[in-house]
């Protein structure tokens, strides 16, 4: 295996040919990292220049927050069958935009899809964070013909504040949309501007996205463990980690087991409830972060919005949530916010603590991260 270093900006294409050459099955398995961490020990970690399975095209990292990074073991096979299957679902190959870092699963995947198409992607350079001005121009460059981009929702809230930016993106056939829950006034100001938002759920464990508004892709397969908790199998699986963990979540094979709780409905469709490793324990209940997060975010005062949870002597843990708030709006009460989830959930969720803060806290690919929350606010 060896490294893949993906520069910044809009040097990002130049890793096509590399990639093109491992999803032929005619080069070493690769590991792509961001050109400033090449030297850097997650190469070490993830025993790069070391032997590999054969099969094994990409070893991309996860974006857990503890522990070294587990690297997911990607075949082409899995990689292939993920973007074959995304262009079925969507209505054929077309050309994509490139606005997500390639280094993760959700980027790499933009390209990987491309290659298979034999079409050129277009980049947007984010190098210096996601400039909506640029947004109609890179849409242009796509030309005529099926047009897609992959997006997080702090990108989409981004562009729905501009026109131009928002028109640009109504333009293309489908804006795929990951790295977690969406906020529904997104979702709903989203639809009003004409953008054919995709809700997609997935990680690097599964190639990606691998369930598309509730519908597994062809060859995924969904089944629920004890507690809800989502597994998944098919197609477009990794092989396991480069660094295992114990307990595996691959152990069963075939199959890999999530920290997400969900529900399946009669026809096979799946809703996320929330990650069971974020879930609150307050008052001998346990309350899932993202329906109260989603909740909160009706409140005409909220633009964003978590969910944590910190130490309480007397509850063990209670609800806290820090709120990003809409621009021009006076700071709602507590009192008032716990009101409004209650109108939709027990009120056990509704949070007992508040801070205003002016961002939220990210890791990996538009991920809130609560742990950070939870120590700046735990005392």
């Amino acid at each position: 295996m060896r490294a893949l270093a993906v520069p910044p900006g809009s040097s990002a294409l130049s890793i096509l040919p590399a990639l093109e050459k491992v999803l032929m099955d005619r080069g070493a398995a690769l590991a792509p990292v961001p050109s400033t961490d090449a030297g850097h020990s997650i190469l070490h970690s993830l025993r790069v220049g070391e032997d590999i399975d054969d099969d094994v095209a990409l070893v991309v990292t996860t974006s857990g927050t503890t522990g070294p990074p587990k690297g997911a073991l990607l075949t082409a096979a899995a990689l292939t069958a993920s973007a074959h299957a995304t262009h079925d679902l969507l209505g054929g190959p077309g050309r994509w935009l490139l606005a997500l870092a390639p280094h993760h699963v959700a980027g790499m995947q933009v390209l990987v899809r491309s290659v298979l198409a034999g079409t050129d992607p277009v980049e947007l350079d984010i190098s210096s964070g996601f400039d909506i001005t640029q947004l109609p121009g890179v849409v242009a460059k796509l030309g005529s013909g099926r047009r897609y981009t992959s997006l997080v929702a702090t990108q989409l809230a981004k562009a729905l504040t501009d026109p131009a930016a928002a028109a640009a993106l109504a333009e293309l056939d489908a804006v795929l949309l990951g790295g977690g829950p969406a906020p529904q006034p997104i979702l709903d100001s989203a639809a009003a501007a004409g953008i054919s938002v995709v809700r997609t759920y997935g990680m690097s464990e599964t190639a990606g996205g691998c369930v598309y508004d509730g519908v597994p892709l062809d060859g995924v397969r969904l089944r629920l463990a004890e507690g809800n908790r989502i597994v998944i199998g098919g197609t477009t699986l990794a092989k396991g980690y480069r660094n295992p963990v114990d307990p595996d979540p691959f152990a069963e094979p075939g199959w890999f087991y999530t920290n997400d709780v969900g529900i399946i409905n009669e026809p096979g469709m799946l809703t996320v409830l929330g990650r069971a490793d974020e879930a609150i324990s307050t008052g001998g209940l346990t309350v899932l972060p993202q329906p109260v997060e989603a909740a909160l975010s009706t409140h005409p005062a909220v633009r964003d919005c978590a969910v944590f949870g910190v130490a309480d002597d007397r509850l063990g843990q209670r609800v806290v949530t820090a709120v990003v708030l809409t621009d021009g709006s006076a700071e709602p009460s507590l009192a008032s916010l716990r009101a409004h989830v209650a109108r939709t959930l027990d009120v056990t969720a509704a949070p007992r603590e508040l801070h205003i803060v002016d961002t939220l806290p990210m890791r990996g690919i538009g991920k809130v991260d609560r742990q950070a929350l939870a120590r700046r606010f735990g005392y």
